[in-house]
């Protein structure tokens, strides 16, 4: 017994440390960014041009996010192709959270259904972080075209097919589904028009080449402003106070057209989970931030922040919705 007792008073000591030990080695064999996330700027990646509705979005959010991350954010915009360039780049990215996709819902909702090219998938090629806004759509017209509600831009339609054109950021852009379903709700021909960003098209909606397009009500309300194109309808449940003489579709005698498009953020496939819940906490705190909820608002967003696991279904749901929609259409 106390030969037994002897060697616990040595061992015993031994044991502890060696399972600190043990437990130091097992800490540190996580990835370190894991650890310490984030150790440098991180890369925010938008796929549209800047001074659009989602790249608006993002800059409102930059500032304060990075003052949360503790690290630079850095904003790129990488266009083109209703930004499935910028969604494929995160897609390939490394899955160690310094590169990340501000996300418009249309690119992971709609254009996987009428790109050919795509190189990934929306609904298993990403990791889910939350998501940031609402950005509800207004239908904006040019002011030389002899319409003034949208009871006569219907009949309009009707009386000259495929003369009424509408423009969008591109091949299964949010405005270019939202154009989509208001030819098969009305039972209209119409030409589709795409460009390469919001921006060209409302160019070209001011100067009259194209009859109308959809746009955010963020970036819609200023084009407005401006007289040379009219607000008809806004595609949500309610009114918003940006516009608020402008009517909802329901209200201009248009059922069944209720576009919204969602903003958020996404990491590249398999990004840990300790990373993901520090994005989403500090996401949250951003969101939670009267002076940042205030600026997205007078901006035309509604706050909207959400889990990983919400964003997830959220992404799902929209993606099977926009696909019947946008069953036989292909532009590649």
């Amino acid at each position: 017994m106390l030969k037994n007792a002897f060697f616990k008073s040595i061992f015993h000591p031994f044991c502890a440390v060696t399972y600190l030990w043990l437990a130091t080695l097992a800490a540190n064999a996580l990835p370190a960014s894991a650890q310490t996330y984030p150790t440098r700027p991180i890369t925010l990646i938008v796929g549209y041009a800047p001074g659009g509705p989602v790249d608006t979005a993002a800059r409102i959010i930059q500032a304060p996010l990075q003052n949360r991350l503790g690290q630079t954010v850095v904003i790129e915009n990488r266009g083109g192709a209703s930004g499935l360039l910028a969604g494929t780049a995160v897609a390939r990215a490394v899955a160690d959270g310094y590169t990340l996709f501000f996300a418009a819902s249309a690119t992971q909702t709609m254009a996987p259904h009428v790109q050919k090219s795509m190189h990934y998938d929306p609904l298993k090629d990403y990791s889910p972080v939350g998501l940031v806004v609402n950005a509800p759509n207004v239908l904006l017209i040019n002011k030389d075209v002899p319409v003034i509600n949208m009871t006569e831009l219907i009949a309009y339609a009707k009386a000259n097919p495929n003369k009424v054109s509408f423009g969008s950021a591109g091949p299964g852009a949010g405005n270019h589904l939202a154009g989509e379903l208001l030819k098969k709700v009305t039972g209209t021909q119409m030409l589709h028009v795409p460009y390469k960003g919001n921006a060209p098209a409302m160019t070209d909606l001011m100067a009259g080449t194209i009859t109308f397009m959809f746009d955010a009500v963020s970036t819609g309300a200023s084009s407005a402003a401006s007289k040379r194109v009219i607000p008809l309808a806004i595609t949500a449940a309610k009114r918003h106070s940006l516009l608020p003489h402008v009517p909802t579709m329901a209200e201009a005698g248009i059922a069944n057209l209720m576009v919204e498009s969602f903003y958020a953020i996404e990491g590249p496939p398999g990004l840990p989970t300790s990373i993901v819940k520090r994005l989403n906490l500090a996401l949250r705190d951003v969101l939670a931030d009267p002076v940042v909820i205030r600026k997205l608002v007078d901006a035309g967003y509604d706050v909207m922040p959400s889990t990983p696991e919400e964003l997830s279904a959220k992404v799902k749901s929209e993606y099977e919705l926009w696909g019947r929609v946008a069953q036989g259409l292909s532009f590649d």
